[in-house]
């Protein structure tokens, strides 16, 4: 492995310094990485013409970050996606979350993850977001500490690895929220090709909450319209045939992403929300379907759903989950 990390000073929020890493390989790809939000600011990966490219969503200075509402690059915790009414009970007990979306609570609202400045290591070729998230942060019983790990490899394979443990039963779901682009912002992702090896998707209704139905996962094409903002549960047998829990490809460029992941679904989001205050990477300002997200993750709302798999994080177990994203070529 030969992948260099160096990093600078990039400003500071809450009182705190932020930095801005990069990491590169031999071949001088490289991708950039914040601790504001453990946030992932640029992938830089060749074309088929050997040209390299940013291929997700970001921005030049960290107030972009600062002033960002919808979670570009970062990390999310203490739970992914929505959650009804903005509670749960565990243990016989209510908690009572932030509703950030009607009555209901996305992203942990205000306290999310994405707004956190972490600490950080550096161990050789690996970068490790570090935080502390107190007992009652974001209305979570626990003091949960969180490891997010990074990795660069020779191939262009990001490798993301999330490790937390709490000292108090709770709820926990994290992943990278990443708004990929494969034609370096040339194009809008209309023209992408994506395939996710799943045979059913979580129902949910206008408000985006789990119905609790579970329905064929059809072919989709995108209606720029509505977008497209749903769970694809993946089938384990169709990953292990396919190699790959979703590959997105861009003809014009020549790039591939493929994603493995430990996570039982991919929450398909195309962007079609997204705005900014600020010009991004690509010099303009973020517009509806300039990037998709393939946020892997545990089952939305799975606390208040009994019927679907657990998202329990249980006393001094350790939470260990992984998302990796390999950046090649047709």
């Amino acid at each position: 492995m030969s992948t260099t990390i160096s990093y600078k000073a990039w400003g500071t929020a809450h009182g705190h310094e932020v930095f801005l890493f990069r990491m590169e390989n031999s071949s001088g790809a490289f991708v950039e990485i914040t601790n504001y939000g453990a946030t992932l600011v640029s992938v830089n990966v060749p074309d088929k013409n050997t040209k390299l490219g940013n291929v997700i969503i970001g921005f030049p200075t960290l107030q972009g970050y600062l002033d960002d509402n919808c979670y570009i690059g970062s990390t999310i915790g203490r739970y992914a996606n929505r959650i009804s009414k903005a509670q749960f009970s565990l243990d016989g007990t209510t908690y009572q979350l932030e509703a950030n979306d009607g009555v209901n609570s996305n992203h942990s609202a205000s306290s999310g993850f994405n707004t956190k400045v972490f600490g950080f290591e550096i161990n050789e070729d690996e970068l490790v977001m570090v935080l502390h998230s107190a007992d009652g942060d974001g209305g979570y019983p626990g003091n949960l500490n969180l490891r997010v790990s990074y990795k660069w490899s020779d191939d262009n394979e990001l490798s993301i690895t999330y490790k937390a443990v709490s000292d108090q039963d709770t709820f926990a779901n994290f992943t990278n929220h990443a708004y990929f682009n494969l034609s370096n912002g040339d194009e809008t992702i209309v023209n992408h090709q994506l395939k996710i090896s799943a045979d059913t998707i979580v129902v949910a209704g206008d408000d985006y909450i789990p119905t609790g139905e579970i329905i064929p996962a059809d072919k989709i094409l995108l209606d720029t319209n509505k977008g497209i903002n749903s769970y694809y549960i993946l089938d384990a047998e169709k990953v292990s045939t396919n190699g790959y829990a979703a590959q997105l490809s861009e003809l014009k460029s020549g790039r591939k992403l493929t994603v493995t992941t430990s996570y039982p679904g991919v929450f398909l989001y195309t962007g079609d929300y997204l705005n900014s205050k600020h010009l991004n990477l690509a010099n303009r300002y973020s517009q509806p379907f300039e990037g998709l997200c393939l946020e892997c993750q545990l089952y939305p709302d799975a606390m208040n759903r009994p019927e679907f798999p657990s998202a329990l994080l249980k006393k001094q177990h350790v939470y260990n989950e992984y998302i990796n994203f390999n950046f090649g070529l047709i």
